[in-house]
């Protein structure tokens, strides 16, 4: 068996076990905290704090955020943010409805002259990138999430997965996907959250005993579409499982998981 027939035994695996006790257990007691927060079932209220003046040399400036004459820190939820993003593609406005979602996900990470602001101001002085963008709102409503990541993914150099999935996600609450699931947010913490579960159930099952293939798969950036696919299919139906199976609320979104997962530790064994 190669290293890709290995792999895709665990995420068979993966599929048919899901989220294990002790993930579900961390999961319920996150519920306990914050289920006031989320009582919709949505991550909606999750608010990202940032400092609107680091952000001067950015333009196009979305009205939805705090101007950046303002003094002091600012804060945007996600519902705030997918408004924004509705808002701006009604107008085709990609440009905006990227730096709404970069912002959010940078929160305050960005300074003047970081991996923030300097980034953000590299990856719209692109040439390509109103084409790539277009293309990939245009893979999402006529195909599917993991055909719009395709269309993004090495597309605008320096704008890789753990930020266009952040636009992908936002753009999905506005125009859902033609076929399967809506896109979801795939970083580096919830790549790493994923793998620990790919590890756990390869050493049970034996496909994967020193956690090498989950180690490849879940790689901490450059995923390939098929493990967006991949991915998005598991979050879903693990998301099915927490609201039959554990004390989540019914119904919640798959959205609502992976904002619990990016802030959610857990003891594993072995």
């Amino acid at each position: 068996m190669n290293r890709q027939d290995r792999a895709d035994a665990v995420d068979r695996e993966m599929a048919a076990r899901l989220l294990p006790d002790p993930v579900v257990r961390a999961l319920g007691q996150w519920w306990e905290v914050n289920a006031s927060a989320y009582a919709d079932g949505t991550p909606g209220a999750h608010t990202v704090r940032y400092t609107p003046s680091r952000w001067a040399q950015i333009t196009p400036w979305p009205k939805a955020l705090a101007p950046t004459s303002a003094s002091g820190d600012a804060a945007v939820s996600r519902a705030e943010v997918a408004a924004a993003v509705a808002d701006v593609l009604k107008r085709e406005a990609f440009r905006e409805a990227l730096v709404a979602t970069y912002v959010w996900g940078k929160g305050k990470r960005g300074t003047p002259g970081g991996s923030g602001p300097a980034a953000l101001h590299k990856i719209l002085a692109f040439d390509g990138l109103d084409t790539a963008l277009a293309a990939a709102v245009t893979a999402l409503r006529e195909h599917g999430a993991p055909e719009a990541y395709a269309a993004l993914k090495g597309q605008v150099l320096g704008l890789g997965p753990a930020f266009f999935t952040k636009f992908l996600y936002f753009t999905g609450t506005a125009v859902p996907p033609a076929h399967g699931p809506r896109p979801l947010i795939l970083d580096r913490v919830l790549a790493r959250r994923l793998r620990q579960i790919a590890a756990a159930v390869g050493r049970e099952s034996g496909h994967d005993p020193d956690g090498s293939i989950a180690t490849w798969v879940w790689s901490d950036s450059n995923w390939t579409p098929h493990r967006y696919r991949i991915y998005l299919s598991f979050m879903h139906d693990a998301a099915e499982q927490l609201a039959k199976d554990a004390d989540w609320p019914s119904g919640a979104a798959p959205d609502l998981l992976e904002c619990a997962l990016f802030t959610t530790r857990w003891e594993s064994s072995g």
